[in-house]
């Protein structure tokens, strides 16, 4: 029984690793009807060899075309050899179809769904429609101000065309316009003719609300002839005929922000969004001086990252937050723009106890249902542990009396503390008198590490860009300075930036990455406290405090 499982078991990693080796994958998932598909199937498995099997295909689809291409490459003195096989298919039937899957040796691809959509009819025959002409359209008629619109451009083609082809560029004054993804070519069967097709798509943000006119856009390109006999010339003039086709011009409606929509909130027209948190390490083992990390990611769908704004911060009694830089990012899906926001902290407990954390929501306006919605991560507690090594123990019991709560003062230990208190005050008073009466105050001789070798371990330590011991060495020289480290951040707001920054990297991780350039220019240029200048460039006009 052992062996038959482990066989089993063997046959089952063989199966992945071979799977792994084979992958199939295809431009866009969403077509219309009579339009072709590229499906791509990549084999980086040196020990699979042939070709895949292109027979169940024949079922769904017609296999308009096969490519091969070999690859090989040298990564960590290894060679890697990929081999792809472009399949041209167009779906015979409407609906969701699937390309089912196929099989290389002993690898099989995985099925793949597409969802072919009805094709409009053609307003024209097939007699009048030009050779080269564009459709334009729009995802939907109205929209929202700032939220988005697919803008789809598609240029027909029944001439072969040289490479010379250009379209211009789309720009609007109330509006921001980001193209989604690279341009796509392909092929569609319009009354039976075959075209060639160049769509480009837009993502289209209105600044303002009213009516959007979306201006016509030119594409010019050089027919080939066919029946011309004249040689080509590669640095002269084209064979061919110089073609330039118009887009038609699209209103679209942009409505306000609704009414009931907050006005204390940044406005977000989405189709969908999500709030996740996420914690390194698990937050219910904390004790106090633990650095938490905090991630709060963002994902909305019809909305890119520059109009995402930053999450509220967590503010907590107890806590202490050192914020990193937020990750931004856009991904294009065939909905258009997937804009994210990831933003990640560190949280240092202070004190021992319950921490109470605030909830996050997010209000958003729901596009597709027209209607206001919250996405909130909820309040958490935070019961943190004491830390013997940061915490003291229990304070000491008070007595009390036997038949009372009232406690039972000693008197002694006053009475003793104010007679010193008495005997320092005299002696303070007569040493006072005997140092009035003295010319001159001799200067002592300075006990430990000079002002000057502090400062240079100081900038040893800034150069390492070691954030701890330049902590250390920025303590140690502090303390032989005449003000204390708070006063001169106070006064120089560089010096207050760099020790910010370099509280942040003790307790993140970002800490590997910290420069103490900064602090270490701070400290060069710390200027002289206000009230020694004055002494220094100014004379008194007080007469001597001992005068001969």
């Amino acid at each position: 029984m052992t062996r038959l499982l482990c066989t089993l078991l063997l046959s089952l990693l063989a199966l992945a690793v071979q799977a792994a080796g084979f992958t199939a994958n295809v431009d866009r998932t969403r077509l219309s009807e009579g339009e072709t598909v590229e499906l791509t199937l990549e084999s980086s498995d040196p020990t699979l060899f042939g070709k895949p099997d292109l027979t169940p295909l024949d079922g769904d689809f017609e296999v308009l075309g096969t490519r091969q291409i070999n690859q090989l490459g040298t990564f960590n003195g290894k060679n890697d050899r990929a081999t792809r096989w472009i399949i041209t298919l167009q779906p015979r039937q409407t609906g969701f179809v699937t390309i089912p899957a196929l099989k290389l040796g002993e690898a099989h691809s995985a099925p793949i769904t597409l969802h072919v959509q009805k094709a409009a009819k053609q307003e024209k025959s097939a007699s009048k429609l030009e050779p080269v002409f564009i459709e334009a359209s729009l995802d939907q008629e109205s929209v929202y101000v700032q939220a988005q619109a697919i803008l789809t451009l598609r240029i027909y083609h029944s001439v072969s065309l040289y490479d010379d082809s250009s379209l211009s560029p789309l720009q609007m004054d109330d509006a921001r316009v980001e193209q989604l993804g690279d341009t796509r070519t392909y092929e569609k069967e319009i009354n039976g003719v075959r075209h060639g097709v160049i769509e480009v798509r837009y993502a289209l943000f209105p600044q303002k609300s009213g009516v959007l006119d979306i201006p016509p856009q030119v594409f010019s390109a050089t027919l080939v002839d066919p029946g011309s006999d004249t040689a080509y010339q590669p640095f002269g003039p084209r064979p061919g005929k110089l073609t330039r086709v118009n887009s038609p011009r699209i209103p679209l409606t942009v409505q306000p922000k609704p009414a009931e929509y907050p006005a204390d909130v940044p406005w977000l027209p989405a189709r969908n969004l999500t709030l996740t948190e996420s914690w390194s390490p698990d937050p219910k083992t904390v004790r106090t001086g633990d650095s938490l990390t905090r991630s709060l990611m963002l994902m909305v769908e019809g909305l890119s990252s520059a109009q995402i704004p930053p999450l509220p911060a967590t503010q907590a009694e107890g806590l202490r937050r050192y914020p990193d830089q937020p990750q931004v990012g856009n991904k294009v899906d065939e909905r258009g723009i997937v804009g994210s926001r990831e933003e990640r902290e560190a949280l240092v407990p202070t004190r021992s106890g319950r921490l109470e954390l605030p909830a996050v929501n997010v209000t958003w306006w729901n596009t597709r249902e027209n209607r206001l919605e919250h996405s909130e991560i909820p309040a958490r507690t935070l019961e943190v542990a004491i830390n013997p090594e940061l915490e003291s123990g229990p304070a000491p019991t008070v007595e009390t009396q036997a038949d009372g709560n009232i406690p039972r003062a000693r008197l002694w230990p006053w009475q003793l503390a104010c007679a010193l208190l008495a005997c320092t005050t005299f002696l303070g008073f007569a040493l006072w008198w005997r140092a009035r009466r003295q010319p001159a105050i001799l200067p002592t001789a300075q006990t430990g590490p000079s002002p000057r070798t502090l400062l240079d371990e100081l900038r040893r330590a800034c150069q390492s860009n070691d954030p701890h011991a330049t902590r250390q060495a920025l303590d140690n020289w502090a303390r032989q300075q005449p003000e204390t480290l708070a006063d001169m951040a106070a006064r120089f707001v560089p010096l207050s930036d760099a020790m910010d920054g370099l509280n942040g990297a003790l307790y993140s991780e970002a800490g590997q990455h910290w420069q103490g350039e900064d602090l270490w220019k701070a400290i060069r240029a710390l200027p002289t406290p206000q009230t020694e200048q004055q002494a220094t460039l100014e004379p008194s006009q007080l007469p001597p405090l001992y005068p001969r």
